[in-house]
């Protein structure tokens, strides 16, 4: 089973970007995708998640800027980031659970200028 993440980039404060991660070679669709991030010096941190349907949980921090959804069809989740902020800068990582293995994405890098 892999997730390929895509989407990060760079982008001025007050920028938007869409990351997408796309799970393949699995029979099953996840029950729980999300994001984490990790800034450099910081542990990984949960950004966001969603179970199947439409059950989302946020970090304090990006609530009411970010929005994660999925599309089950394609085993796919994105978050959309809007107002980016310069703390919001890291590598970002997908995530999919399905019990009892939890499955990580390589990473994108996200750089937020001030």
């Amino acid at each position: 089973v892999q997730l390929q993440a895509s989407g990060g980039g760079l982008v001025q404060a007050g920028g938007s970007l869409r990351l997408s991660c796309t799970g393949s070679g699995s029979s099953f669709s996840f029950t729980v995708m999300g994001w984490y991030r990790q800034a450099p010096g910081k542990q990984r941190e949960l950004v966001a998640t969603i179970v199947s349907g439409t059950n989302t949980n946020y970090a304090d921090s990006v609530r009411g800027r970010f929005t994660i959804s999925r599309d089950n069809a394609k085993n796919t989740v994105y978050l959309q980031m809007n107002s980016l902020k310069p703390e919001d800068t890291a590598v970002y990582y997908c995530n999919g659970f399905f019990s009892p293995v939890s499955y990580w994405g390589q990473g994108t890098q996200v750089t937020v200028s001030s």
